[in-house]
């Protein structure tokens, strides 16, 4: 294991406090429990509420073939127990005709407990973007929660914590760069942007090669948007300055720029004041 590795793998950990039961958590194996299937109910909570019946029945088969791999999560409910995290896999299990399955039993109380320690602990302004989005996506899988409950959890917006979790979606060579701090979360947005992971790989490159501003990576993006596919004509439509924006400045005697969309684009022409725009108001119209 690498020393980054080592590095990323304390995002859990530093999620809970030191005094927090670890056991609690679903790492150990002498916890889980053979429950029978027909004592196992749905949360009538969960917020997911359709199951693709192909990827269920795809599961199924997996099950039969090499059994549940991952415990599901339950709490006891009189003589029975509730699914915490895990329906789709309880689901696929009883397509697959399994009488038991391997389950970890919570208390109520200690779901609480576990819940405030991450829920407490994602606010932490030290933590990092990436282990942010691994302690909002424990959230999501141990509690079955959906964004929107989590942001409000986090006082953070639905958009904010969206934005977060899809950090997640990172080619791992970006994710390693984002940790490093070679690139900002600005730079990560626009990565993911590209669909295929050989383009967000290519971009990752450019941007720490050619440390190029965030700007200049959403350039890239939308050139490849719009068709520029190849990457030297894409790169030629990053620079925010040519020859003609060069000529611009020299006569308004400030900074010219270009921003590109995917059809088109705007020349930003920037002015200190007030009083600096209508100078370079004068200079256009020849006043």
């Amino acid at each position: 294991m690498s020393a980054k590795q080592t590095g990323l793998g304390r995002g859990l950990d530093s999620l809970i406090p030191k005094e927090f039961d670890k056991s609690l958590l679903s790492n150990s194996d002498e916890r889980i429990q053979k429950i029978e299937v027909k004592v196992i109910k749905a949360n009538a909570d969960q917020p997911r509420r359709s199951f693709d019946q192909q990827a269920l029945s795809e599961l199924a088969d997996s099950i039969k073939e090499h059994g549940l791999l991952q415990p599901i999560i339950v709490t006891p409910k009189g003589d029975e127990y509730e699914i915490i995290a895990g329906e789709r896999r309880w689901r696929a299990a009883k397509i697959a005709g399994l009488e038991s399955l391997p389950a970890i039993v919570r208390s109520v109380e200690n779901l609480q407990k576990l819940e405030l320690a991450l829920i407490e602990n994602v606010q932490r302004v030290d933590l990092s973007p990436l282990e942010q989005a691994t302690s909002i996506e424990k959230l999501r899988d141990q509690f079955s929660m959906d964004l929107e409950t989590i942001g409000k959890r986090l006082g953070k917006a639905h958009s904010t914590v969206t934005n977060i979790v899809r950090l997640l979606g990172l080619p791992e060579k970006a994710k390693e760069a984002l940790e490093q701090n070679k690139i900002s979360e600005g730079h990560a947005r626009a990565i993911l942007a590209l669909r295929d992971k050989k383009s967000q790989e290519e971009l990752l490159e450019l941007i720490i090669s050619k440390h190029w501003t965030v700007r200049q990576a959403e350039n890239y993006v939308t050139a490849q948007k719009s068709g520029h596919k190849e990457a030297a004509k894409a790169i030629a439509r990053v620079d925010t300055q040519t020859a003609e924006t060069k000529a611009i400045a020299q006569k308004l005697a400030t900074k010219v720029s270009i921003k590109r969309l995917a059809k088109g684009g705007k020349l930003e022409v920037a002015f200190k004041s007030d009083d600096d725009l209508r100078r370079i108001t004068s200079r256009i119209v020849g006043n």
